[in-house]
């Protein structure tokens, strides 16, 4: 495995902080996972292993209800498939979930989930618990590059991408967690998805386009695209591309709304300016007044959290007749932070002007803080091994 190079993605501007993604080891026992394929890839998959074209096809259709209906993760627990292939294909192929390595649980529910990879990369994902909903915070990405300074996650080097198959994985561990298979419609606790976690989404647009795709599908997992939002700082040249081809709601970390404040805490504004990004939210596909473009706005206290600050906000929105919502997050204090969290009479003050002028405004409860679960405190604890470092030891407890 190759270590995080320092040249830049070939997107075009004059700053750009996201270097490329260390490649993703195939699995040591050279089977293919099945989690993350589309139907065609796992016809394709298994027509690749041996099997003739009609039979690829009927396994197929057997083998994904199989995994996004019924939850199954062995081979041997399909029944309608004859028992003398069961080896053959566990021989070839595996149903993965990430490993969990830590669950905890809030003192107001909110559950977090500890990950690793097969190849020894740790992330996280968050269930928040409400009375009318329970909403899956997935992450995107091994680590973040975007360094947005008020944001723990921001203080960790990008690893690597997460496949496809590794962005679906953690929802079906969550509906694991929650005993949610069979998969039915109705009376689901894991009802909204947010790719809100670890990583910038567009940054990694392939695999979380694929992984939403299996999501969305009504013979899949079965969530509505309405009950799906993807969070970007602002990968402007992406935006229209993620509009299109996944079509679900979006929200925005705005943050600021001026040019020097926004420079200093979202260091991509420097590339994608508050003006360009805010176009590109006027051009996204499908935003209206039924399907709001959600702004994340963090409350830092003597930074973005003045009344001057609420109008301009006001003014913005208004100016690129935007139809919004904006969430008033409380900073989320974290060891080593720089900031403190407004004052409630401030924040109190900064929603009622935004309110004031037809744009809601809700300030959003803190979850999971005493878990390090809330928004913008998700870092894995896990050291940080090199490639070579991981080799040394595998072989030594070979040996």
């Amino acid at each position: 495995m190759q270590t995080v190079s320092a040249a830049p993605m070939p997107i075009p501007g004059h700053i750009d902080p996201v270097p490329v993604a260390r490649a993703i080891t195939p699995r040591a026992d050279g089977r293919v996972d099945l989690v993350g394929l589309s139907k065609t890839e796992l016809r394709e998959a298994l027509a690749a292993a041996g099997l003739e074209p009609k039979q690829a096809k009927l396994r197929a259709k057997q083998i994904w209800h199989w995994i996004y209906n019924r939850g199954a993760t062995d081979f041997s627990v399909m029944t309608d498939i004859a028992k003398a292939q069961h080896p053959w294909l566990t021989e070839r192929f595996v149903i993965g979930r990430p490993q969990v390595v830590e669950a905890q649980v809030s003192s107001d529910g909110t559950r977090k989930w500890l990950l690793r990879s097969d190849d020894g990369q740790d992330f996280e994902m968050v269930f928040i618990p409400d009375a009318d909903r329970g909403t899956l915070c997935v992450s995107s990405q091994v680590g973040c590059t975007l360094n947005c300074t008020f944001c723990h996650t921001g203080t960790m080097k990008l690893v690597r991408n997460l496949t496809a198959g590794e962005i679906v994985g953690q929802v079906m561990l969550a509906r694991d967690g929650l005993g949610e298979w069979p998969s039915q419609p109705e009376g689901r606790m894991l009802t909204n998805i947010v790719m809100m976690g670890m990583g910038e989404p567009l940054y990694n647009f392939e695999n979380v386009r694929d992984a939403l795709s299996v999501v969305m599908d009504g013979d899949g997992l079965a969530l509505s695209k309405r009950r799906i939002t993807l969070s970007t700082s602002g990968v402007v040249p992406m935006m229209a591309r993620a509009g299109a081809e996944i079509g679900v709601n979006l929200a925005v970390s705005l943050h600021a709304v001026t040019k020097p404040v926004r420079d200093e805490i979202v260091p991509l504004n420097r590339k994608y300016g508050i003006e360009e990004l805010l176009q590109a939210c006027a051009d996204y596909p499908g935003a209206n007044n039924a399907r709001r473009i959600t702004f994340e706005y963090v409350m830092l206290k003597d930074k973005n959290d003045s009344d001057d600050d609420a109008r301009e906000l006001v003014r913005l929105l208004r100016h690129y007749k935007l139809p919004a919502k904006v969430n008033l997050i409380p900073f989320n204090p974290w060891p080593g932070a720089n900031y403190e969290c407004s004052t409630p009479e401030r924040i109190r003050s900064f929603s009622n002007i935004v309110f004031e002028a037809g744009i809601s405004a809700p300030v959003r409860t803190p979850r999971g803080r005493d878990i390090d679960a809330a928004c913008g405190q998700l870092k894995t604890a896990a050291e940080r091994k090199s490639r070579a470092q991981m080799d040394r030891e595998a072989a030594a407890a070979e040996g």
